[in-house]
């Protein structure tokens, strides 16, 4: 492995030093644990690739990129997808394959599993070669890189290389990054990824995590943020466990399998960590080691809080107030309604958008509702922040309606659909049409959403009013099990006395996913009749002005017809 550098070669040029190809069958004890697989072992048997692994291989996409717990798998089954692709001739999308580990061992055990594959799946008998990549780097010097190869009747190769070149634009086919948290210099990588894809490259990153600042964790949060063109996959130690990880681990042994012995073996992984849970969660549960606790600082929070915003508007009742005759509780929802909410929504700029976001609740925790005017600057601003504490399920409905009629260029709300709140949200959609979204406040939904609410803090792209219980209900959202939420335990008192639940945060997350949605616009004549105390609960409607009959109202529905 001697051979020195030869500047001139062309951009990622790779030679054969005299007599180092080598039969699988004969290499060393340190090369590669992907040939300690059983000899007859074929990954496209039924059963033999897990859920995951499978879900993996599914996804074609030309960006992909997966945060995984360790010994998952995924490098197993890459290695599987890189053999079909090296394998098959360019008219059936072959091309050649390039795997950059961390490490010189990962670089010998993709290959190992790579040449175990050709010989199972492919039907080639290969050798594995030993070899010097020549990487030219952007000053024009030239650096060698050992590298292992394995070459295909297709004309194709699959090449692990030991170390990460610098240049890896001057790579064309699929590219495979192992290990990505740990590289050096993993977003100058990233960032040759255009360079490939012009040519029909494809990218495949795949990583356990190296804390929530590393450049890896960045990416995933800007493509969960929809701000470059990756599609996620998080797989975890348990997730490979309750997929069958354990069970092959059995076969490859030779030892019988029991869920006893499997609930063993997951304990003892985990016990081995002993008191660094936030290692061990980072390792096998793909949550980035600095991942818990507050998702946002009160400094950041305070930068993005204006005191030119609207006060926040807090509206409760007692308890005996649902029991009052259905004519008295609506003439106080009109009067609250008329006398605190007309002034603020008459205010609104008629010329901007503007979205909301509600998060319901009936009695212990308030309903929270948040309007954003979407400026010119993009900058969502919470032109209104209203609270309502043990309202009626009808009351909630008219004042949401009274709110949502009365907003300039109406452009989207988002509803938390879960439970009582589904009702409410359903008699918006009826009413609003499909640029209301009924959201099921779900982890899944906390995973996908919640990083560009949490970036747009970063970005400085909202603005709140300046309130101490929005404060604490933001300073709240807090990393739960690697996703961004309110904790389900958490409770604080506001400064009413009364309990929260990190109200207004949930609801400013809801309209910023709203401000996001597509627009189309169309108008339309609107024939509501007059008439407060008929409309307010009887019909299911706001009180409506005699200015406002018949009048045309332009409506902006974000996403498609």
């Amino acid at each position: 492995m001697n051979t020195p550098a030869l500047p001139g070669l062309p951009q990622g040029e790779w030679i054969d030093p005299p007599v180092l190809a080598q039969d699988p069958a004969n290499l060393p004890d340190e090369l590669p644990r992907g040939g300690e697989i059983p000899e007859d072992l074929d990954p496209l048997a039924e059963g033999v690739l897990m859920a995951h692994q499978a879900e993996w291989l599914a996804d074609e996409s030309d960006l992909k990129v997966c945060e995984k717990g360790r010994r998952t798998g995924i490098t197993f089954a890459e290695a599987l997808d890189c053999t079909l692709i090296a394998a098959a001739k360019r008219s059936a999308g072959g091309q050649n394959v390039f795997y950059i580990g961390d490490t010189k061992p990962k670089g010998r055990e993709f290959i190992g599993y790579a040449a175990h594959f050709a010989k199972v799946v492919a039907k080639e008998m290969l050798t594995i070669e030993d070899g010097i990549f020549f990487d030219v780097k952007e000053d024009g010097t030239t650096r060698a890189i050992a590298s292992y190869v394995i070459r295909f009747a297709s004309g194709f190769r699959i090449e692990a290389l030991s170390s990460r070149p610098e240049n890896i634009r001057g790579l064309q086919g699929t590219v495979v990054i192992d290990e990505a948290a740990f590289h050096r210099d993993v977003r100058d990588v990233l960032d040759a990824v255009n360079a490939l894809l012009i040519w029909g490259g494809r990218i495949r990153v795949i990583s356990s995590h190296n804390g929530i600042s590393s450049p890896f964790n960045e990416l995933i949060k800007e493509a969960r943020a929809g701000k470059n063109g990756f599609n996620v996959h998080t797989y975890s130690f348990g997730d490979a466990v309750k997929n069958g990880l354990f069970k092959r681990v059995c076969l490859i042994k030779g030892e019988e399998w029991s869920s006893e012995k499997e609930e063993a073996w997951e304990a003892k992984i985990r016990l081995s960590y002993g008191t660094r849970t936030a290692k061990m969660r980072q390792e096998l549960d793909a949550i980035p080691a600095e991942a818990e606790g507050a998702a946002l600082t009160r400094v950041l929070i305070e930068s993005c809080m204006s005191r030119d915003l609207p006060a926040v508007v807090r509206w409760d009742r007692p308890d005996e107030f649902k029991n009052l005759e259905d004519f008295e509780r609506e003439e106080q929802a009109e009067e609250f309604c008329e006398g605190v909410l007309r002034p603020l929504l008459d205010a609104l700029d008629a010329d901007r958008e503007h979205v909301f976001g509600e998060d319901f609740a009936r009695s212990g925790d308030k309903t929270a509702i948040v309007v954003f005017e979407i400026g010119a600057d993009l900058i969502r601003r919470a032109r209104l922040v209203v609270e309502l504490k043990n309202i009626p399920f009808d009351q909630q409905r008219d004042i949401l309606f009274y709110i949502g009629d009365r907003l300039p260029r109406l452009s989207g709300g988002a509803l938390d659909a879960r439970g009582n709140g589904q009702y409410l949200a359903e008699k918006a959609r009826q009413r609003w049409g499909e640029s209301i979204h009924e959201v099921m406040l779900s982890a899944k939904w906390y995973a996908l959403n919640m990083p560009a609410y949490i970036e747009a803090f970063t970005d400085k792209s909202l603005l709140l009013p300046f309130d101490a219980d929005v404060l604490a209900d933001h300073q709240a959202l807090a990393y739960v099990n690697g996703i961004i939420k309110v904790p389900d335990e958490h409770s604080s008192k506001g400064a009413d006395g009364y309990d929260r639940h990190g109200d207004t945060a949930p609801a400013g997350a809801l309209a910023w996913f709203a401000s996001c949605q597509d627009a189309i616009a169309y108008g339309y004549q609107t024939n509501r009749q007059t008439g407060a105390a008929t409309a307010m609960g009887h019909n299911g409607g706001p009180p409506l002005d005699e200015d406002r009959r018949g009048r045309t109202v332009d409506v902006y529905l974000r996403g498609s017809l």
